[in-house]
């Protein structure tokens, strides 16, 4: 099988919206709390299941961040081809930005195993960034 082949086969898109949660932010304790939704919509062609995240989570003073775990909020979906599954989560930086980016390790139906880039992202308070 051709790696053009394997990559339509095996693809998921991954989209996130950010938001900065001010009522449960501390900025005088350097807590700044903030959620992610993220869609992950199963582009390719078999059904694929999510079985676990990596995250890198990196704040403005470069403090890193690594966590690691089965599914995503306590689900490791199962998509069909066209099918989405859509979660939110939060972290929390010392700073007023960061970003954040990872991988879902993924099981197809077929027994084929891989993982799928998440895309980094920036975690930032409104209007810091023009």
């Amino acid at each position: 099988m051709s790696n053009s082949v394997e990559s339509t086969m095996y693809q998921l898109d991954i989209q996130v919206e950010t938001q900065y949660l001010e009522e449960q932010s501390r900025p005088d304790e350097n807590q700044f709390v903030f959620s992610y939704t993220i869609t992950i919509s199963n582009t390719g062609s078999i059904p694929v299941q999510v079985i676990s995240r990596h995250w890198i989570i990196t704040d403005a003073d470069n403090h890193v961040q690594e966590v690691m775990g089965l599914g995503v909020v306590g689900h490791q979906p199962l998509l069909k081809p066209k099918e989405g599954f859509e979660y939110s989560s939060g972290s929390s930086l010392a700073t007023s930005h960061g970003t954040m980016k990872g991988h879902y390790f993924c099981v197809a139906e077929d027994g084929h195993r891989f993982e799928v880039e998440i895309p980094e992202f920036i975690l930032t308070l409104p209007r810091i960034l023009h």
